[in-house]
Parts: structure tokens; C-alpha cells; sequence
């Protein structure tokens, strides 16, 4: 049930028979207070100076046409024009009850299914996942599980740079020692090995010339080569699979899209970006110059496309990579999670490939970047020495600091159970931590904030859950049980409903703007006004048994959302603490 979604229909009707253009906005919003109803109406004055008539004149006039007599009990007119819409109590008692009938979609009406292409994680072959990688990885996969649970076709892509120099320099540097046995290398040996196969290449121009020939050779299909290539990219994301494992996220060795995916696609893309006009040959390599932007000094920008030396650039492989998605994954719309500082890049490749024709204006690209994981002195989050943080180190911390502090409530349960439990909490906190910020914000990590029980964090929300969950294990009901119609009476049973209610409305706005924060507070207020209802109204010790079952729907809805809703943000739930 959206009911923002229900409102604006009406309304808008109401607006075009009151005399509004057809494209008016009503600029319907859910009150921030309650005496101001369930829902305002905030577009009336700018429709009615477009009109060229009294705001409150328009109100009354769309008051007289709205058809909402079963859904609303007022409909009220304050200040220069604003409405406030007051939801009618019975209408959402049938709604909760209508969506516990089938409570598997929670009551999410279905979409018309796209191909969405959902790019993020992207780890670097033949280097540890860093925390870096953790905003990419973790917003992303709450994006892929609600576009999923909404029921689109969604296509994880995790692009990694399986392709060009570095594997030249590895190879050569492999030779080098005679290493030929990868069968024990771990990830954190061939990290190693990177960081000394750079160093040569760094310093000795003969190494570099036979990296290079590497190259060509890994570029021409040589066997052995592309031996050694394939197990380098399985040794990286064998190891990136235990992350992605422990983090709860839903990628797999099969999302893999790495750049040698693209490469025989470059030549012909060059070819065709220089036939067309778009790309043209300026000092022996051939540039897309970008008439439209112009840098300080007044030049038009440019880029290079393909090198004096024929070799490809970035911008190259994802000019092809964009277009693949387009044309062989067949996408209505692709998504970027990647960090601020690819943003310029990614709006340069898409202008060209707009230009080529790649990509239909139909298709949506959306670049939903991301801001900076930031110490207590607002600076990235890096080891004492200044290097990168290891992720699995990360996540062995989490895991050490939530066994603490379960340990401290001496809780009576198996190992086994335990062990679940502070794995639940540990990753779950650190997922919750970064997910409840606005991804577009860099922020200050907090071990202490993010694992206390208080406040907007994972402890807190698992928590509410099985606080929720419990009440129907004291009374021993079963929720097949609670046949009578839901009855609403109480402000808290009101706007607990309500809240309930809005569930589809959050899950939407996720989908549309990639903001998972948006059902972290969603979330986090639910358990609030849960727990406001829970205080103010009995439940197992109600006045009778209609009451009753009426006020545990309304724990059942709300252990189901909760659950649900954590589910998108990939948390796990757990049944006790």
C-alpha cells in the first residue's frame, strides 16, 4: 500500500477538475507533526500564483472534488493554503489486515519489472580488499536486494581491472623468481609479489619492455599466459568471496565482470567513434573533444581514447563496458556505486557514448556516488602507519569488540548460538553504522556509537525485533490464530498503522535514490512508535480478547517489517539475545 502514491492520484485529479494544469504538483508529504494531520498538501500556492487566484480559494476548490471519503476522516485547510489530510482509522485497520492475509510482499503492490544493471564492490586483482571497499559493496547490495524484493530483474556487476598492465608486470615478475607453482599463493603473497612486481617496473626500463611484451602476449590468447592470468584473478576473488561471505552480501563468483570482458570490443568502438565524427586523431592519438565544456583557461576538453602506442584507456573500456550493458544485458537502467571522484569520468564516458548512439535516451545511467569513511580527526580511515585498513581485519575487529559486549551480559546460551549471535551483531553494526548515514556524506566512524544498544544502530534495531517477537512467545499464539478484525481506537494504535503502512513508500524512494539511510530511519522510528504502543497499550493484558488480537496484528506487522526491512539492508535477524 502506497498511500503517498494513492493521495497524489486523487488529488491531482481533483487539481486538473479545479482548473490546474495537468502537469501541477500538489507536493504531497507525510506530516512531520501529528496535529497536522497524517499527510499535508504543500503545492497549492504555487499552483494558484500560476492561476492567478487565491490559495485558499484552490484549496477549497480541491477539497470539493477530491473522492476520499472511505480513506480519510478530515480533510482540513490552515494558513495561506496548505491541506491537511487525516487518515480514517477503520480504512487503515482494513489495510493491515488486508496485507496480513498475504503478508509475504508486506502489502508492496507490483511494479513493471526492469533490467536494472547494478554496478559495485569492484575490488582490485591481486590486492586485499581494503575498507574502502566497503561503502561500493555493502550500498550496493541494499540497492540489488530491494530492486530484487520489488521484483525487478536485477544484474549484480562487479567490475574488476582484470585486464592490462599488471598482469604484464605480475607475469614478468613471476619469471623473475621462478615462481611457477600459484597453487599455494595466497592473496596477502600475491600482494606482496604486486608491490615488488610495481618497484621493477618502476625502476628497470628492461623489465618494463618485458612486462609490456607480456602484455601483448596475455592480449593475443598466448596459452600459458592466460594460465597464469586466470589463476591470479581466481587466487583475488576467492579470497574477496570470504568478505563478501562475511559481510552478508549476496555476490558470487558468477557477478564477476571484469574488464577482458571489453577488450575485443575497443577496436571497433574506436573505429566507429572516428567514422562517426566523434573521435578524431590529434598528435598520433585519436581524442573525443568535448565542445560543449570548456576548461579554465577557455580550451575544450578533451580525452584520450587510444593511445600513440595503441594501447586503451580507461575511458575506453567503459565506453564498451556501458555499451554492453545496453545492448547484450539488455538494461532500462544502470547504476554506479562508486565513490565521488570517478563522477567526472563517468559523465565524460557517458556523454560519448550517448553521442555514439550506445545508449537510447530511455536508458537510465545514474551515477549514486558516495562519500568517505572518516576518522575521529576527519580524515579517511586508515592503520597507524597510514595504510590502507584491511577489510578482513576490519570485520575480525567488529566481531572481537560485539563478542565483548555480549559477553558482558552473560547471556545463557550454546557456544554455537553465541558465536551466531556476536557475528550477527559485529557485521550487522558495522553495515548499520555506514548504511544510516546519507550516502552522499562523508562521516566519522564510531566503534563505541555503532555497538551501543541506544539510538539508531544494529543492536538497538535487533534489539526492537525480538522484543517484538517475543510478546508471542510468552502468550504461545499462533499467528493463525488472530482471525478477528483489526479494531483501531488508540492515537498509538493510529499511528503505529500508519507508520506500518508507509513501508511501501520508504522501500520506494530506496529504489528510486539509492538511499539506504531512508529505511534505516524509516526503521529505527517503527521501533520507536512500537515501542510508544507497546507502553501505552496492553496487549497480552487487554481489556478483551478482540483488543488483544488486534494489538498483536499489529506486533506481528511489525516484527514482519522490521524483518523485512533489515533484510534489504542485508542485516540479519537473530530470535534472542
Amino acid at each position: 500500500m502506497n498511500i503517498q502514491a494513492l493521495l497524489s492520484n486523487k488529488i491531482s485529479k481533483a487539481l486538473i477538475m479545479a482548473g490546474a494544469p495537468i502537469d501541477s504538483d500538489a507536493k504531497i508529504r507525510q506530516s512531520a507533526k501529528s496535529q497536522f494531520g497524517d499527510y499535508q498538501v504543500n503545492g497549492i500556492m504555487a499552483i494558484a500564483k500560476i492561476l492567478a487566484i487565491p490559495p485558499r480559494q484552490l484549496a477549497k476548490k480541491v477539497i470539493n472534488f477530491i473522492d476520499l471519503k472511505d480513506v480519510t476522516s478530515k480533510i482540513e485547510i490552515v494558513g495561506p493554503g496548505f491541506i491537511n489530510i487525516f487518515l480514517n482509522r477503520q480504512w487503515l485497520a482494513m489495510q493491515i489486515d488486508q496485507i496480513l492475509i498475504a503478508p509475504k510482499r508486506l502489502g508492496i503492490a507490483s511494479v513493471l519489472p526492469q533490467t536494472v544493471v547494478v554496478d559495485y564492490s569492484s575490488p582490485n586483482v591481486a590486492k586485499e580488499m581494503h575498507v574502502g571497499h566497503l561503502r561500493s559493496t555493502i550500498i550496493g547490495d541494499v540497492i540489488v536486494r530491494t530492486l530484487t524484493f520489488l521484483g525487478h530483474n536485477v544484474i549484480r556487476a562487479n567490475h574488476i581491472g582484470d585486464w592490462g598492465t599488471q598482469f604484464g608486470m605480475l607475469i614478468a615478475y613471476l619469471e623473475k623468481v621462478q615462481h611457477n607453482n600459484l597453487d599455494d599463493m595466497t592473496l596477502s603473497d600475491l600482494e606482496v609479489f604486486y608491490r615488488a612486481a610495481q618497484k621493477n617496473y618502476d625502476e628497470n626500463e628492461e623489465f618494463a619492455q618485458r612486462s609490456r611484451a607480456y602484455v601483448v602476449k596475455l592480449q593475443v590468447g598466448d596459452e600459458q599466459c592466460r594460465k597464469i592470468w586466470r589463476q591470479l584473478v581466481d587466487i583475488t576473488m576467492t579470497q574477496n568471496q570470504i568478505s563478501y561471505n562475511r559481510l552478508h552480501v549476496t555476490l558470487t563468483k558468477n557477478d564477476i565482470m571484469g574488464e577482458s570482458i571489453y577488450n575485443p570490443m575497443l577496436p571497433g568502438i574506436v573505429a566507429d567513434l572516428k567514422a562517426q565524427g566523434i573521435a578524431v586523431e590529434n598528435t598520433g592519438a585519436t581524442m573525443v573533444f568535448f565542445n560543449e565544456h570548456k576548461n579554465k583557461a577557455g580550451k575544450t576538453k578533451a580525452v584520450v581514447i587510444q593511445k600513440k602506442d595503441g594501447g586503451y584507456l580507461y575511458i575506453t573500456t567503459d565506453i564498451a563496458c556501458v555499451k554492453y550493458r545496453c545492448e547484450t544485458l539488455n538494461a532500462d537502467r544502470i547504476l554506479y556505486y562508486t565513490d565521488s571522484r570517478q563522477h567526472q569520468h563517468l559523465m565524460q564516458t557517458w556523454n560519448i557514448a550517448r553521442k555514439a548512439g550506445y545508449i537510447p535516451e530511455s536508458v537510465s545511467l545514474e551515477h549514486h556516488m558516495f562519500g568517505m569513511m572518516l576518522d575521529k580527526d576527519g580524515k579517511p580511515l586508515k592503520t597507524r602507519t597510514g595504510g590502507n585498513i584491511k577489510l578482513a581485519d576490519f570485520l575480525d575487529e567488529a566481531i572481537k569488540r560485539a563478542d565483548k559486549l555480549i559477553r558482558e551480559k552473560n547471556l545463557d546460551m550454546p557456544a554455537e548460538e553465541l558465536k551466531q549471535l556476536v557475528n550477527t551483531i559485529g557485521i550487522g553494526a558495522v553495515k548499520y553504522a555506514d548504511l544510516s548515514k546519507n550516502r552522499t556524506t562523508d562521516y566519522i566512524f564510531n566503534w563505541d556509537n555503532m555497538l551501543t544498544f541506544d539510538g539508531n544502530t544494529a543492536p538497538y534495531m535487533l534489539y526492537a525485533y525480538i522484543r517484538v517477537i517475543s510478546i508471542f512467545k510468552r502468550a504461545a499464539i499462533d499467528e493463525t490464530s488472530l482471525t478477528m478484525p483489526l479494531v483501531i481506537n488508540e492515537d498509538c494504535e493510529a499511528i503505529l498503522a500508519t507508520r506500518l503502512l508507509q513501508f511501501e513508500e520508504t522501500i520506494t524512494i530506496v529504489a528510486r535514490d539509492g538511499t539506504p539511510h531512508v529505511m534505516c530511519i524509516y526503521l529505527y522510528n517503527l521501533a520507536v512508535l512500537f515501542s510508544s504502543f507497546y507502553e501505552h497499550c496492553p496487549i497480552l493484558n487487554a481489556t478483551n480478547k478482540q483488543t488483544c488480537h488486534s494489538r498483536l496484528k499489529l506486533a506481528l506487522l511489525t516484527a514482519k517489517t522490521l524483518k523485512q526491512g533489515l533484510d534489504t539492508l542485508g542485516i540479519q535477524t537473530v530470535e534472542r539475545m
